[in-house]
């Protein structure tokens, strides 16, 4: 897993700055699964050359948030068990290996807090929610329990997996809204401040029983409406 793309407000090549763009429309799910990324279409949107489209597709590539077939190209891959326990194994190995370290040292988890209550604030506005917005600010929860580690390393490796995590999140946006995830990383957060066992249980669950299960859920319904089209 590699780098995460620079998000589109900031300076950049030419290439970053496309795929930039891009990320934030996988982001947001605006690229259904089989979108197809064509050179031609994307260098005439951009205004730029094709090679140029050609090294921005290659950074969205080695961010897993698009794959390249031989002879089909750049495209959006469906979703796949193998991908999210990949994705999600991962993350636990890395998630509770932080939090054992961020409790052993007696870490102040009150960063952790301050992104629960700014995804409480989210979840009470009233105006239309951008749901990259929402990844985001479920992502900073997770990521801030991984940098109560104090340790750069898995801070590094947590952003290797961030873009692809909140790509997969689109798969389950019919299920979940910002007051629903707000709810459940409040009651997260209340277990984490407990410490010990219970904490670690609580955490193991939320990836394991709600972020997982819930994209596992997302496949089969996927699957079944295939199924239902004689795919």
């Amino acid at each position: 897993m590699s780098a995460t793309i620079p998000g589109n407000d900031r300076a950049g090549t030419a290439a970053e700055r496309v795929a930039a763009v891009l990320r934030d429309e996988l982001l947001d799910g605006a690229h259904p699964v089989g979108t197809r990324f064509r050179e031609e279409s994307l260098a005439k949107r951009f205004d730029v050359a094709r090679h140029t489209i050609r090294a921005a597709l290659r950074l969205l590539v080695d961010s897993r948030l698009v794959t390249h077939e031989r002879h089909r190209g750049v495209g959006v891959a469906p979703l796949s068990r193998t991908r999210i326990d990949e994705v999600f194994d991962y993350r636990k190995v890395l998630e509770l290996g932080a939090l054992r370290l961020a409790q052993t040292a007696g870490a102040d988890l009150s960063e952790v807090e301050a992104a629960v209550e700014h995804l409480e604030a989210i979840a009470e506005r009233d105006e239309p929610l951008a749901w990259r917005e929402l990844t985001m600010a479920h992502s900073a929860i997770h990521e801030r329990i991984v940098a109560a580690s104090g340790n750069p390393l898995l801070m590094d490796s947590y952003r290797r997996c961030e873009d692809e995590l909140r790509l997969l999140l689109t798969f389950v946006r019919p299920d979940f809204d910002a007051a629903a995830m707000a709810a459940l990383h409040r009651t997260l957060f209340e277990r984490l401040r407990e410490g010990g066992e219970p904490a670690v249980a609580a955490l193991a669950d939320d990836i394991d029983h709600t972020g997982r299960a819930a994209l596992l859920h997302s496949l089969a319904r996927s699957e079944d409406a295939a199924r239902m089209l004689g795919r």
